[in-house]
């Protein structure tokens, strides 16, 4: 009797388990990444470059689409996500520190971090302060120097809106080298970073600030000047000849990491298949050389752990744009 129980609940559980196993998600048909900008710039890169690989490792049933959205610092995409996409289990976006800057200033009316699901990281880019290849200034010290005498001498281009992260890294180094009066510094903001650079390298506007991933295509031609990465120490590779900012005597660094955040009230399996998905794609050979290539640093907490980054990264910009004056 015992021995027909066990083999009739094992059978049942078989059974479960199974269904549970064909009921799993996978996704199918269409998978969307949106980037909240225009062409060019660090968020349209993390979703082609990350798209790219998906496909390459089979993550994905076909291609990933790349739906462009610029629009207020990101601000656009993050309403479209929360407001139109709820549930939807086929859609990315593309996040960074930029993200996480404007949520911290409150930027996105009405809406917080927590109106989001946080899926995953796949590297840190560090942020850079370039001139063109004509400009005067030849290393950190040189421009911060004008800017001590005048905080308004260097007018900077940047990809994210005025108070995003792109201009709070100016203000980070400025403030490190000894420049007073920092509100007072030009900023001027474009929907990416390849329009900002496009300003700086046609002379309109002194200083590009922004990620180095970003200068890639401008390093190569000899158009933009690399005065400084803010880094801890020199990155790998091609870009080991640029500076940072420490060894420059100002101590500045400015990480901005690069993931995906997606809509609230997608079910936990299809979470759990794109927080795995982002994990496989970390640790391919394929995203190494992607990331050896792109000047893409290590950076990739586990799911729980990325969530409580987020929250507390959104606390510690809080915290600083209000010592700078930025916000109340």
């Amino acid at each position: 009797m015992f021995a027909t129980k066990t083999i009739k609940w094992v059978a049942a559980a078989t059974l479960a388990l199974t269904a549970s196993s064909a009921m799993a998600f996978e996704p199918s048909g269409k998978v969307e990444c949106i980037a909240p900008s225009d062409p060019g710039g660090g968020w349209d890169f993390t979703c082609r470059s990350v798209g790219n690989v998906l496909e390459e490792l089979e993550l994905v049933p076909a291609s990933v689409q790349t739906i462009n959205m610029a629009g207020a610092g990101g601000g656009v995409a993050f309403a479209h996500t929360v407001s139109k996409r709820k549930g939807d289990d086929q859609l990315l976006v593309a996040a960074s520190t930029a993200t996480t800057t404007r949520l911290a200033q409150n930027q996105f009316p009405g809406m917080n971090a927590d109106m989001v699901n946080w899926i995953g990281a796949v590297g840190a880019d560090y942020g850079v302060i370039a001139v063109s290849k004509d400009s005067p200034y030849h290393n950190l010290n040189e421009l911060m120097d004008a800017m001590k005498q005048d905080p308004r001498a260097v007018k900077f281009a940047g990809g994210s809106a005025n108070g995003g992260w792109d201009h709070l890294k100016v203000l980070i180094a400025a403030k490190a080298a000894g420049v007073e009066n920092l509100p007072r510094i030009p900023y001027l903001s474009y929907n990416n970073g390849g329009e900002a650079m496009t300003q700086v390298i046609g002379g309109h506007v002194d200083a590009f600030t922004g990620d180095v991933t970003e200068t890639q295509g401008f390093l190569k031609s000899g158009d933009l000047r690399v005065l400084a990465v803010l880094s801890d120490e020199r990155l790998p590779g091609d870009l080991a000849d640029i500076p940072t900012a420490k060894e420059q005597g100002i101590d500045a660094v400015g990480p901005n990491w690069r993931g995906f955040y997606m809509p609230a009230d997608i079910d936990e399996d299809a979470k759990q298949y794109w927080v795995d998905a982002v994990d496989k794609l970390y640790a391919s050979d394929q995203w190494k050389k992607v990331m050896k290539s792109n000047g893409l640093m290590p950076f990739h907490p586990k799911a729980d752990e990325f969530q409580a980054f987020v929250k507390q990264q959104i606390q510690d910009i809080q915290a600083l744009s209000k010592e700078i004056g930025l916000i109340q």
